[in-house]
């Protein structure tokens, strides 16, 4: 949607409030359906959750391109939010159940990494599509490369390590003992959860945070088009290699945050890797809209993504296992849902705004001053202290 933005604006007539519009459609539903997407998760396992979450996102990916004006675009967009939503709490609800809790930062880097790869090629595919054959086309070729994944899902994964036959017994016990993943029978503890601060303040910084990744990956093609006219050839390449040393930077950054955890501590690792990863996209945006130069403007976007991305979802997801543990897809839910909010925030003002000044300048030091309080609250997140849950008579013996 954001590669092809300039292309739908200039078919639909949409002003740039109006995209925000689209946006924002998608993030409000992914907000509302993150909690019970998560829950759901964590009681009936993540397979069949990400099996239904890739099927209803592959059918509204394809949707899109079949929309006709605005108000098509925003209820397909709504209903694809609504589908999509979820995908980080059951991912996060695999990693508690798959991963040694001393691997979860790499764990989650390896996914963002498949994120920003994936990002990283879209640009290739898509924009040359929409050049050859209309934007509508991208839309349908996207649709069906998610069907292909739901196949290879359903043919190999599995909830629990005991259930894959390709894993020995060895590694199978290895994984069980060490994970953060224990079976409990309590309801979840609602009133625990709003009585933690580490996790308040960790939810409240994600909602500052997602204002960058949803800048990144919804506006920031348009931006550079509309607001430091780039040309479409210029944004494609300079998401194109933003995305790829995105991938180098996840995985290295996932590395290095599980080793300073050993080396620090779970509290020192995780809040001082997360005020970092929020502290340098805020002054990338502050220079961004200071400049007349598209080269500062660039490299300050590159180098405050490149931290942003190597450490804040890594550092963010981990914390949400860390803190959440059997219960990490509910966790993760509570969190997406103010992170989406945050989304939704960002996609009805940014543009909004632009138009009211007739420049993105006040967008982005607006957007700054939010990343900045949002990097503030990570002094406040203890990711040592996990929510305490009653235990299964079994898991007790």
């Amino acid at each position: 949607m954001s590669l092809l933005g300039v292309r739908i604006k200039a078919e639909f007539h949409l002003s740039n409030e109006q995209f925000g519009w689209v946006l924002g459609a998608f993030s409000l539903a992914y907000a509302l359906f993150e909690v019970p997407t998560g829950v759901l998760g964590d009681r009936i396992g993540q397979r069949l959750v990400l099996i239904r979450i890739v099927i209803w996102w592959s059918l509204f990916t394809a949707l899109t391109g079949l929309t006709t004006g605005l108000i098509s675009l925003i209820v397909v967009r709504f209903l694809f939010g609504m589908g999509e939503a979820g995908a980080m709490p059951t991912v996060a609800g695999v990693v508690s159940r798959w991963f040694p809790h001393r691997e979860t930062a790499r764990s989650f880097s390896y996914i963002f990494t498949g994120q920003s790869l994936g990002s990283a090629i879209a640009p290739l595919i898509i924009v040359p599509l929409a050049v050859s054959f209309g934007w509508r086309v991208p839309f349908f070729v996207i649709g069906i490369m998610g069907i292909v994944w739901v196949l290879v899902c359903i043919s190999w994964f599995k909830n629990h390590p005991a259930e894959n036959k390709g894993v020995c017994e060895e590694e199978k016990n290895l994984i069980e003992k060490t994970r953060r993943f224990e079976e409990h029978s309590s309801p979840f503890p609602w009133k625990l959860v709003l009585r933690n601060r580490s996790l308040m303040a960790l939810v409240l910084s994600f909602f500052c945070g997602q204002c960058t990744n949803y800048f990144y990956i919804a506006w920031m093609p348009v931006y550079l088009q509309n607001g430091k006219h780039f040309s479409e050839n210029d944004m494609k390449l300079f998401s194109f290699y933003f995305f790829s040393v995105m991938v180098a930077g996840i995985l290295l950054g996932g590395l290095f945050i599980d080793w300073l955890v050993k080396k620090k501590g779970l509290r020192f690792g995780r809040k001082s890797m997360g005020f970092l990863g929020l502290l340098s996209p805020a002054i990338a945006f502050l220079i961004t809209a200071s400049t007349t130069s598209n080269q500062v403007a660039g490299i300050s976007l590159f180098v405050g993504g490149l931290i942003y991305y190597a450490l804040i979802g890594v550092t963010t997801f981990s914390a949400c296992v860390d803190i959440g543990g059997s219960r990490a897809g509910t966790v993760t839910g509570i969190l997406n849902f103010f992170g989406q909010a945050g989304a939704f925030l960002l996609a009805m003002t940014f543009g909004k705004i632009a138009d009211m000044a007739h420049d993105f300048n006040t967008s982005m030091y607006l957007l700054a001053a939010v990343v900045l309080t949002g990097s503030l609250f990570w002094f406040f997140v203890d990711a040592s202290k996990p929510l305490i849950l009653e235990k299964t008579s079994e898991s007790k013996r």
